[in-house]
């Protein structure tokens, strides 16, 4: 036998501890069966593969071997045991030595987290809100008008500068008669009135003509990005150099196929974007249920969470948000830690979530099943020219597709949790609707 343990301890509501006691002879004999592996494969100067005496491998990897044998006694042990009392260890254990006063055992402490026992959801009675939106012509409308916008452009005027035109300047500002950093610029081109330059620095600018100049002083805010002018009065003298006067696309066959519709169809490019609009307030509406529902299961479910699953949470929470700042091109270095109070809230709620969506899915048989999965990946694909080419590229990748598995059975979640409690729907305006999280 290479190891004992005695019954496991129970310290709270879900740690637990268990001591493990192994043989140091079980240890040396696994050591010895991994430096004979070793020897086999090892590269040593002077000897040829598989030829290294295995004096030379026990001296130079002795050590490594014996780690790794008791690294594997211990932590099979563990599990062994684990199995046998039916325990649903939460995360890593905590194994720390304890000295027995023993020549020939070692004895450990295993120090770990079981998984909650979650109790059936009660939802009788429970109010669960529901958000509905519905497109309209105007919503149609108020888009193409954005998308017209966003192609505008500017024809050369003889008329003095006014909000919405866009101006080119050239302007030159001293504090103290002196010239600042950034504070000059030639052939400078923006708009009036989206707010890239200061109020009182465009309100100088209105009324000019090209070919006129202004002087005027600019008092700058005290809480200014640029510190060193930040409190103080620049002198400004602007010039206008051109004024241009801003130019909607017309709603024709030219802008209809400026947007992909290949026959510059005006009716079909209106019927394209009010289908885009439904499908994006269709998944805007039912993330805003979806997030409605799991606030009301983690306020109907109450039960404690393992620390330990908590921490793994956070560590990943934070790396994520590494990576992100370094896709923004901020340099982040690797042993930078992020405050865990930043994202201890949420990797709680991410953690709590999981483990009863888990339970309901477990109780109630809300896995995704094959056609649903498939369904899931034809809704995403309707978003692209070529909608089986989609399907088929999609489910070639099982990373790709056990997220849509997830997708899923968080749905039929969604679905049950409907089913059981009482639902009210709420009317959303489409703005209000488009103009969240932005």
């Amino acid at each position: 036998m290479t190891a004992e343990t005695q019954t496991v301890a129970t310290t709270s509501s879900l740690t637990r501890t268990m001591n493990i006691v192994v043989a140091k002879s079980a240890i040396d004999a696994a050591t010895d069966k991994r430096l004979q592996r070793m020897a086999k494969t090892v590269k040593v100067d002077g000897f040829r593969p598989g030829k290294v005496p295995l004096a030379k491998v026990k001296q130079m990897y002795g050590g490594q071997a014996s780690w790794e044998a008791l690294n594997d006694q211990v932590g099979e042990e563990f599990a062994k045991k684990a199995t046998e009392e039916n325990l649903r260890v939460a995360g890593m254990p905590n194994i720390e030595p304890e000295d027995d006063g023993s020549a020939d055992q070692l004895t450990f402490k295993a120090t770990f987290e079981v998984y909650p026992e979650i109790a059936d959801v009660e939802l009788k009675g429970v109010e669960i809100e529901e958000a509905k939106c519905e497109v309209t012509d105007a919503d149609v409308t108020r888009t193409l008008d954005v998308l017209r916008q966003q192609r505008v452009h500017y024809h050369t005027v003889d008329k003095a500068a006014a909000k919405e035109d866009q101006v080119t300047i050239d302007f030159e500002g001293q504090i103290d008669g002196t010239a600042f950093a950034g504070g000059s610029a030639t052939d400078y081109p923006f708009v009036l009135g989206q707010g890239r330059m200061l109020p009182e620095f465009e309100t100088a600018i209105e009324g000019l003509k090209a070919g006129e100049s202004r002087t005027f002083d600019l008092p700058f805010p005290e809480d200014y990005h640029g510190k060193y002018v930040a409190g103080k009065t620049a002198q400004f003298t602007v010039t206008v150099k051109s004024v241009g006067q801003a130019h909607l696309p017309e709603l024709n066959s030219e802008f209809a196929k400026s947007l992909g519709v290949v026959d510059g169809d005006v009716e079909k490019m209106k019927l394209d974007i009010k289908t885009n609009l439904e499908r994006e307030i269709a998944q805007r509406t039912k993330a805003m249920t979806k997030n409605n529902v799991m606030d009301t299961l983690i306020k109907t479910a109450s039960f404690e969470v393992p620390a330990a699953l908590v921490n793994e949470d956070i560590e990943r929470l934070q790396e994520g948000a590494k990576n992100d700042l370094r896709q923004r091109g901020i340099p982040v270095d690797d042993k930078m830690a992020l405050p865990v109070e930043l994202f201890k809230d949420r990797a709680e709620r991410r953690v709590r979530l999981g483990l009863l969506i888990a339970e309901i899915v477990k109780k109630h048989d809300l896995r995704a099943t094959a056609d649903q999965v498939k369904a899931q990946v034809e809704q995403i694909a309707a978003a692209y020219e070529d909608p089986q080419g989609f399907v088929k590229w999609y489910m070639t990748d099982a990373n790709r597709m056990a997220e849509v598995e997830a997708v899923v059975m968080e749905d039929n979640v969604v679905a049950w949790v409907k089913a059981q409690a009482k639902v009210t729907t709420k009317d959303i305006a489409f703005e209000e609707l488009m103009n969240q999280n932005r």
